[in-house]
């Protein structure tokens, strides 16, 4: 008798235990900032004119200053400001480009001559992908686009020890609807400037 009761007890505990829990909140998936269809190719002329877009939001902000990272913006629950803070300029890509066109080296030039003017500045790029491609994908091409900022800016004489590159991926984006507009400011990469000592 005394076995058959306790079996009871048990049997009831964990009917119990799964009736509650099958109560409980669903938790939300553990990943991205965003959702969104993956794989797609560009809409006809995301390219240039979505980057014309996104230049134009960052053009004739203030130069000077340290700034956050982005994920330290995130952190803090801030959204990482487009260059608004920053001693140098943002550059934007084509959909799954990471080359660089005539305005993008223009930018990096200017931002090789604040740097000369600067010699105890140092930077951080930020690679940074819209929503589409896999994290994997994404985390490659964001460190393309960062390296290909760095090539550029070391053989206009910027030492490699003052650069520094990091890639987001899609993880950090400064727009979060779905559209070519939203999704060429997050095609980018982002200068953090930091004070340092000059490179010898």
């Amino acid at each position: 008798m005394k076995k058959r009761y306790s079996g009871t007890l048990v049997g009831l505990a964990i009917g119990g235990w799964l009736g509650i829990s099958g109560c409980a909140p669903a938790q939300p998936p553990a990943k991205s900032f965003m959702s969104g269809p993956m794989g797609q190719s560009a809409p006809p002329g995301a390219g240039s004119a979505g980057i014309q877009s996104a230049r134009s939001s960052s053009e004739n902000l203030p130069l000077g200053g340290q700034q956050q990272s982005s994920l330290d913006a995130l952190r803090r629950g801030d959204v990482p400001a487009s260059a608004r803070d920053s001693a140098v300029r943002e550059i934007y890509f084509a959909f799954d480009r990471y080359d660089l066109d005539a305005e993008d080296r223009a930018t990096l030039r200017a931002n090789a001559q604040w740097l000369k003017k600067n010699p105890a500045a140092r930077i951080e790029i930020e690679g940074h992908c819209d929503e589409r491609g896999t994290t994997e994908y994404n985390l490659a091409l964001g460190a393309k686009r960062a390296q290909a900022a760095r090539d550029y800016l070391t053989s206009l004489g910027i030492a490699t020890e003052r650069i520094s590159i990091i890639s987001y991926g899609e993880e950090i984006p400064v727009c979060r609807f779905q559209s070519e507009d939203c999704w060429q400011k997050n095609r980018r990469d982002r200068f953090v400037t930091m004070a340092g000592r000059p490179a010898s």
